[in-house]
């Protein structure tokens, strides 16, 4: 039975049934309040599994916190409803990609608990500062050794941030009014929001261990940032330096970190998140809570009361406005795109996410020597140019331009809020429509992307702007100021994405799976070079396609990092470059990613996940 769109109607009286709202766990008076106003509300904690898979078929609408767990036997047995909330950020305890499957959008609220998170930050910092744990166990015990107890001040002191999104600001803010010196590393951080926190963007995660009095790290929890802080990260730090972690367990190697406070690597931490929660007796987690140079809590980040109000009142207004049938604001997995438009613009929206994507990982300073840029021209062609909105291809491309930079449960976008988290993470995305007819075999509308340097980008207001123009996009870039750019472009045929143009590179492939992107010198044996290094690590290749440099139409401006780095040498020696696509059978590490660049002609190698 697919689930209902509509309010049921009841038989006896004729009028229409309030939409019924199951809570099985505790939700603050506040948004029940609100709920009750236009709702029939149900509050059964302490049901069992099967209590609660027995009675879900009568609901619309379920809202938990983390104890309840959201299995696809039990959404399916959900057969009225439309939407699962989550009173607070992560949703492991929701099966998504059933919900999915059955049209139910799941919410969560990843805005309620930023304050809270970043106080509590401020609070290890000067408890691990002044020894307050220590202290309070002391006195409790009946000693009293005030001079073995001596602290130091926070005032003057460096905070290193690792990770300056919405948390990471707030920390600094409040570490700024204690007068400490603030320097931050994230590559996608806002310039303009990090100035006016008088925060200092660092070009590298060394330099910011290197200078950290204090190390701070609010970043997701995500395959690239798992273990992120190990043995070689702390040992660049000072003797004197403290760790503080409030953002997820597993992104500091939990052994490294023991290792280092043993040894007197650095001198303290601050934890509140654990790999394992609760940690076990005689783990590594147990040992670091009762380390005597560790001030440790259990996950308290969001624990407040304000902000176990704040996520109760955002989760129950978007389930109110769902089941009044408009789009939330944080819908783990809300449609990008709307029915009436489904059929047009579905596959455009998929290649829009698939090139996002590829952007950001391609374009990767850890990949190329040019810097991710935060500027965007999106150029529709041939049959788009006439699409009634292009909302839909704007959030796809905005969603796959920050996953893989973001954990999946914060990464909510849809065509209600794209704008805005653009906005919020600097970015400035120019739409342009061009009547020119696209003349290929196989497909009559594309999409080019063009990332540029712009000073404007930091400091825009506005985050979208759209225009339509009669003419080749190129001819009025050719008007303004040359700027090098990185450009990809793609297209739909019979419904699959296809990537035509990489960079410098003119080529046709799928944008699917694991993927190795080799810029190499157009010469015999390379490909023997690459299929050997991933033999001996185990790697299958599946599938290759080889682009030559695009040679027709317009000139393409040659940067390092341009899909492609030019070296600076003769224009011919740029021409005799290549680039390979290998499609292969699982994933690659860093390891054999750098070790195909060097003396054997591989200019850049880039590992790429769609």
């Amino acid at each position: 039975m697919s689930h209902q769109q509509t309010v049921a109607v009841n038989g006896h009286n004729g009028h229409s049934a309030r939409p019924k709202v199951l809570i099985p766990e505790k939700v603050s008076p506040d948004g029940l309040a609100l709920l009750n106003e236009s709702l029939e509300v149900h509050e059964r904690q302490g049901l069992s599994a099967d209590e609660l898979h027995e009675i879900i078929g009568g609901y619309d609408a379920l809202i938990v916190r983390s104890e309840t767990k959201c299995t696809a036997s039990l959404l399916a047995a959900g057969k009225k409803l439309r939407v699962v909330a989550r009173a607070g950020v992560g949703v492991d305890n929701v099966d998504l990609d059933a919900a999915t499957k059955l049209g139910i959008i799941v919410v969560n609220s990843p805005q309620g608990n930023i304050n809270a998170a970043a106080e509590h930050t401020i609070a290890l910092l000067m408890a691990v500062a002044r020894n307050v744990g220590a202290a309070s166990l002391s006195l409790k015990g009946g000693k009293w050794e005030r001079s073995k107890l001596v602290g130091i001040e926070v005032k003057g002191k460096t905070l290193g941030i690792l990770g300056l999104g919405k948390v990471g600001l707030t920390v600094a803010r409040a570490a700024g009014g204690l007068g400490m010196k603030l320097s931050a590393f994230d590559p996608y951080a806002n310039p303009a929001l990090a100035a006016a926190a008088n925060v200092e963007i660092v070009p590298t995660m060394d330099e910011l261990f290197e200078q950290a009095d204090f190390l701070t790290i609010h970043t997701p929890m995500i395959a690239s940032t798992k273990g992120l802080i190990g043995s070689a990260e702390l040992s660049k730090m000072k003797p004197t330096a403290r760790v503080l972690n409030v953002a997820r367990g597993g992104i500091v190697d939990e052994s490294a970190l023991l290792e280092a406070l043993e040894a007197g690597t650095i001198a303290g931490a601050g934890i509140d998140v654990f790999t394992s929660e609760p940690p076990k007796p005689g783990d590594t987690a147990s040992k670091l809570i009762q380390h005597p140079k560790v001030v440790a809590t259990p996950h308290l980040g969001a624990s407040t009361m304000e902000a176990q109000e704040n996520v109760s009142i955002d989760v129950c207004e978007q389930v109110l406005s769902i089941l009044s049938g408009q789009l939330p604001r944080s819908a783990v997995n809300a449609p990008i795109i709307l029915p009436e438009e489904y059929r047009t613009l579905r596959p455009f929206v998929t290649l829009l996410e698939k090139m996002g994507s590829l952007y950001t990982q391609h374009f990767s300073p850890s990949n190329t020597a040019s810097q991710l840029r935060t500027t965007f021209d999106l150029t529709y062609e041939g049959s788009l140019a006439s699409a009634n909105t292009t909302k839909p291809l704007f959030a796809a491309f905005v969603k796959g331009l920050l996953s893989p930079i973001s954990s999946p449960d914060s990464l909510n976008i849809n065509i209600v809020n794209a704008e805005l988290v653009a906005k919020e993470r600097g970015l400035l995305v120019n739409e342009s429509r061009s009547r020119d007819r696209v003349e290929q075999e196989g497909y009559s509308a594309s999409v080019t992307l063009r990332a540029r340097l712009d000073p404007r980008s930091s400091s825009a207001s506005r985050t979208r702007r759209t225009e339509i123009s009669t003419a080749n996009p190129a001819s009025a870039g050719e008007r303004r100021k040359k700027i090098e750019e990185q450009v990809i472009t793609g297209f739909v045929s019979h419904n699959t994405p296809y990537i035509s143009r990489l960079g410098r590179f003119t080529t046709s492939f799928v944008p699917e799976g694991t993927m190795l992107i080799c810029r190499n010198y157009d010469e015999p044996g390379k490909i023997g070079v690459v299929g050997a290094k991933l033999g001996k690590a185990g790697v299958n290749i599946r599938s290759m396609t080889v682009a030559p440099i695009e040679t027709g139409g317009e000139e393409v401006g040659v940067t390092a990092g341009d899909g492609g780095a030019g070296e600076g040498g003769a224009e011919g020696a740029k021409q005799r470059e290549a680039l390979m696509i290998l499609g292969l059978d699982r994933a690659v590490d860093d390891v054999v990613r750098k070790s195909l660049i060097g003396e054997e002609g591989m200019l850049e190698v880039s590992v790429v996940v769609l």
